[in-house]
């Protein structure tokens, strides 16, 4: 079983076993006939190739990157498949690849790519490349989930079990042996690259690359395990550029736009880009120049400890070679970073230089319309003159005014005064008979208190006696 087989099998659920034989048949038939079940199973297919894609499974040219090749700048480095993942090659090595040993290959698949191309969520490469408004036409469409979800599933298996779904004239078509653009798999690629390169606010050097450098940076942005291929990055950099503006690309290098930043590639970035290129080129050459002096010790080493004096000679006249080799490299580098620090510095004065220019045509325009200090003056000067208008009819109006006698104001306002106190009086006054009023009350209330309980006590004694008194006459009565 083949790998891309193998992951379609385990992370999809639409494949499961039951609904395999619905899947590798030709149910472009049913495409009239049951139209639910004809657009679960697209929307099936096209969503597995899709996410397999994503993980460089569907590539029939996949080259493996392997640590340790003869490229210096693969020194150190993991091993890596460079395959496909934006572009998905229908051939006869994908049917090879889909076959299953009960059920053999998809009969169905050229449909499936039919209605892709029609939804345009995948499209040829060459109308790609040569139609610049190709994917801002009529009819765009992404896969529906709905037509996954497990009603539409379970009530369209119902239906074959029962019989429902009947034959038509209308049969699969023939797969075309072409390249596809995913389009879902690009956009999300494109996404991701803006957000890792502009997401942590570098500075404007930062957003340079040459094309070199944009591939080993980008390289994995889909997928740790894979890199992207060369194709892929083709198709990248002409959706970056063309279709959303994100980037400028002039076919070596690659300028992230900024608000306030050219759209077109200088030759100051090209420089830039070839410097930060080289800098790296030479940190992973003295990568492997450190690691090949660590290889020729422990030879050195293994061979004096084995006698043998001419292999441990070898080895340490290698070493000085490579030590040799290696100083000037660091030397190199050292005076490549010293340029680079000196154009980031350069470049961050520019922009301090530039904020503080278009500073001064702020001020100079608000300058503009104040009129200068002169402007300013008469200005205030105007103001003043007004507010002495102002204070000159307030004074007419004050002496057209009727004259009010100050005596006639001191008695009235002393009545009022006399008024309000007599009025305060009163209403102590009342407020004094109400509380002694009061104490009367509860003066009564508590003398004839006293007097009832002073009744009760004299009954109470005049009871006792009499009941003394009866004691006493009974007692020689019963004597008798």
């Amino acid at each position: 079983m083949s790998e891309l087989l193998d992951y379609i099998l385990r992370h999809e659920d639409a494949f499961r076993r039951n609904r395999l034989p619905s899947l590798y048949s030709d149910f472009a038939l049913q495409k009239k006939t049951n139209p639910d079940g004809y657009a679960i199973n697209v929307a099936a297919w096209e969503q597995a190739l899709n996410r397999a894609a994503k993980r460089g499974y569907t590539s029939s040219r996949g080259v493996r990157v392997r640590s340790g090749s003869a490229s210096s700048q693969n020194i150190g480095r993991p091993s890596r498949k460079k395959t496909d993942h934006l572009i998905l090659r229908t051939d006869e090595s994908l049917l090879r690849d889909l076959e299953l040993p009960e059920l053999g290959r998809p009969v169905a698949l050229g449909a499936v790519f039919n209605e892709a191309m029609k939804k345009r969520t995948m499209v040829p490469l060459p109308m790609y490349k040569t139609d610049a408004g190709f994917l801002k036409k009529t009819q765009w469409e992404i896969i529906d989930p709905g037509a996954l979800n497990p009603w539409n599933v379970m009530s369209w298996g119902l239906r074959q079990l029962k019989g429902i779904v009947v034959g038509s004239d209308e049969s699969a078509p023939k797969l075309q042996v072409q390249e596809l653009v995913l389009v879902e798999n690009l956009q999300e690629a494109a996404d991701l690259v803006v957000k890792r390169a502009v997401g942590h606010k570098p500075s404007k050097l930062d957003l340079i690359f040459s094309k070199e450098s944009f591939v080993e940076h980008f390289a994995d942005v889909l997928h740790d395990i894979t890199e992207l291929s060369d194709l892929d990055f083709d198709v990248l950099l002409t959706y970056l550029s063309r279709d959303t503006g994100k980037i400028a690309y002039d076919g070596k290098t690659i300028k992230f736009k900024s608000a306030d930043d050219s759209s077109y590639i200088t030759q100051q970035d090209t420089t830039i880009a070839s410097i930060k290129t080289l800098v790296s080129t030479m940190t992973k050459q003295i990568e492997g120049l450190e690691q090949k002096i660590a290889e020729l010790t422990a030879s050195a080493k293994t061979a004096l400890a084995n006698k043998n004096r001419i292999s441990a000679l070898g080895a340490v006249r290698s070493k000085k070679l490579v030590e040799h080799n290696l100083q000037q490299r660091l030397n190199a580098l050292a005076q490549l970073e010293e340029v680079y620090s000196k154009i980031e510095q350069a470049a961050g004065q520019v922009e301090i230089v530039q904020v503080m220019e278009a500073s001064t045509g702020v001020l100079r325009g608000l300058h503009a319309q104040i009129g200068g200090a002169e402007r300013v003056e008469d200005v205030v000067e105007e103001l003043r003159e007004e507010m002495s208008k102002v204070d000159e009819v307030g004074s007419i109006m004050n002496e057209t005014a009727p004259v009010i006698d100050e005596g006639e104001i001191d008695d009235e306002l002393e009545a009022l005064e006399e008024s309000g106190r007599r009025v305060k009086e009163e209403e102590q006054a009342e407020e004094t008979r109400q509380r002694l009023a009061e104490l009367d009350s509860l003066k009564q209330a508590s003398a004839e208190a006293a007097r009832q309980a002073k009744g009760d006590k004299d009954a109470e004694a005049l009871l006792t006696g009499r009941l003394s008194n009866l004691s006493v006459e009974d007692r020689p009565m019963e004597a008798k």
